[in-house]
């Protein structure tokens, strides 16, 4: 799930915004749409396991994006098998959507649009994902629990001063070359903060992140 498209580079420059994620080829199988465990190790309190973790994950294209929003399922390549271990069943998603996800970087800007929660473990999938030239293997359900209106959502490279994960602002884009990127508890309660009030309903906003195969 974490390639990059020929001539992409840092997110915060013009047009530049690297394509990750299930994210290359616009023929998806898709639909249409519309359609944390904490508990005491060896029965001593205060003991908590299994705390959630939170993710974002980073989409670059536009028919990818349709296919997790329409589907609430993501996808991995084979060979990435470490970075789709990396989410938990109960785990937080913010979908980051890159500058060149809708295919105009000079008019976009990079924006996490919604919030979700890993819904299953990661497992091989019966039916593999095929996205132009690549099929992806592995996978899990997700739950959207909210989404920003199309092209609204908050800009990442904003925020990027304040995210402990950027320990270098100049160099940020760095750390965005993957399909997901785990956020330390803090940058996860300042993007969910900044996200909150823009969030509406999957069912109020959905439709506005698809495409019909033909038109991706």
């Amino acid at each position: 799930m974490a390639f990059r498209a020929a001539g992409a580079g840092a997110p915060g420059s013009r047009g530049a915004d690297p394509v990750y994620a299930i994210n290359q080829g616009d023929r998806a199988s898709r639909g249409r749409c519309g359609s944390g465990v904490t508990g005491a190790l060896g029965g001593h309190p205060g003991i908590v396991i299994g705390m959630p973790s939170t993710h974002l994950l980073i989409i670059g294209d536009r028919a990818a994006l349709s296919w997790v929003v329409t589907a609430q399922r993501m996808a991995f390549p084979a060979g990435r098998s470490k970075a789709a271990r990396a989410l938990e069943d109960g785990d937080e998603i913010f979908l980051y959507t890159t500058r060149g996800c809708f295919r105009n970087p000079t008019r976009d800007l990079g924006r996490v649009i919604g919030r979700a929660r890993v819904a299953s473990p990661v497992r091989v999938l019966e039916d593999p994902v095929a996205f132009g030239e690549r099929t992806f293997t592995e996978g899990c359900r997700l739950e959207v629990s909210g989404l920003a209106r199309f092209r609204e959502g908050v800009v990442l490279r904003d925020l990027v001063p304040r995210l402990s994960v950027f320990p270098d602002p100049a160099t940020w884009s760095v750390r965005m070359r993957r399909a997901s990127l785990t956020l330390p508890p803090g940058d996860a309660d300042l993007v969910r903060t900044e996200l909150e009030p823009l969030l509406v309903s999957y069912s109020q906003a959905a439709e506005g992140y698809c495409w019909e195969p033909a038109l991706a």
